[in-house]
Formats: structure tokens, sequence, C-alpha cells
């Protein structure tokens, strides 16, 4: 009986573990629509609600509209949500622009993989601003280093479209400035019983 009894308790904390590792979609999704299609993302509000109230503040306020998305690795991910992306003058500073401010880090247990967004940030952990990157495969490495806070429910063909985006070297060098321009035209945040 004591052994039928530890398993129960064994597998009931089996069981909790597992679910506490589900996400948590919040209520509100985010409509990225880009010069290559749209995507659609849900947060997870378990994971990072700081990240996720700013990332939603921006982009109710307009912040993202007419950003680009200014880096792709193929195979590792896309990155955007710089203002500086406005300006084409402003090319060789991209990557460096925020909305004036940093967040806290709010690193968590959700895995770095494909379709996963993830807020970009320097050696600082707590540098984050306004930036993020969307996953286009799965690495470990970044797992508890950057802030995951959603993922893509729709659209991925829209991400395989964006990844393929010819690329050039950037002003560091590295092989990922987009050669032709693609745009974050909108980021909507509406209720996900709007979407079809």
């Amino acid at each position: 009986m004591k052994r039928l009894l530890l398993a129960l308790t064994a597998l009931t904390v089996a069981l909790g573990c597992a679910h506490a590792a589900d996400p948590k979609p919040s209520d509100d999704v985010a409509v990225i629509k880009t010069t290559d299609g749209t995507m659609v993302a849900e947060f997870w509000s378990d994971a990072a609600p700081g990240t996720i109230a700013n990332f939603i503040k921006l982009a109710k306020s307009g912040f993202y509209d007419g950003t680009a998305f200014h880096r792709i690795i193929s195979g590792f991910m896309i990155q955007g949500g710089d203002p500086l992306t406005k300006d084409k003058s402003k090319e060789d500073l991209w990557g460096t622009g925020d909305p004036g401010y940093k967040i806290k880090a709010e690193f968590n247990d959700h895995k770095h993989v494909r379709g996963v967004l993830s807020m970009a940030r320097s050696s600082d952990p707590d540098s984050a601003g306004s930036q993020f990157f969307i996953m286009l495969g799965a690495n470990p490495g970044l797992d508890g280093q950057y802030t995951t806070f959603g993922q893509l429910i729709k659209g991925d063909d829209v991400l395989t479209k964006i990844s393929e985006t010819p690329v050039t070297a950037s002003s560091s060098g590295e092989p990922s400035k987009p050669a032709k321009r693609v745009e974050i035209q909108s980021i909507q945040i509406v209720p996900r019983s709007s979407l079809k």
C-alpha cells in the first residue's frame, strides 16, 4: 500500500510538472502584417508578463509600423523591431535602436524552437527594448538566455518566405542584411476570438 501511495504521489508530481510547462496563451494575439504576408502570434502569459505588456504597448502605439526585418539568418532567425529601420539614411545603425528605454529580462522555461518569439538584446541581460526575433529552427543555446514570450500560430509559410530572402553582408560583416526590404507594415493586437 505504501509503495502504491508513493507511486501515485510521484505520478501526481510528474503530471503537475508537465502541466506547469505547458504554455498559457493570452486572450489577445499579434497580427504581424509584412510585405511578404501576414503572421499571427500568441503570447505566453505565464512566461514573460512585463515583456508581453511592453510589446503590446509598442504595437498599439504604432511603434512597429514601417520598421523592417533587418537581420535574417537562414536556419536561425529573423530579427526586427528597430525604429531606426524606418530611416534608410541610418542603415549603418540598424540593429542598435530601441524605444528609449530597456526592460528587464524574464528568462523562462520555453524553448527556442521554430516560430517562437524572443527578445533581442546586447550582452547585458536587461538590455532588450523593442527588437525581437522569430526562430527559424531550434537553438537550445539560447534557452534561458533570451526572453521567449510567444509563438506563431499562423503564417509559417510567410516565415519561410522571409527566411529565404537573399542577404548580403551587414555593416559588421555578418551575412544577414536582406537584399530587399521586408517591411513590418503593422502589428495589430486583436482578440483571439476575432481570428477566422
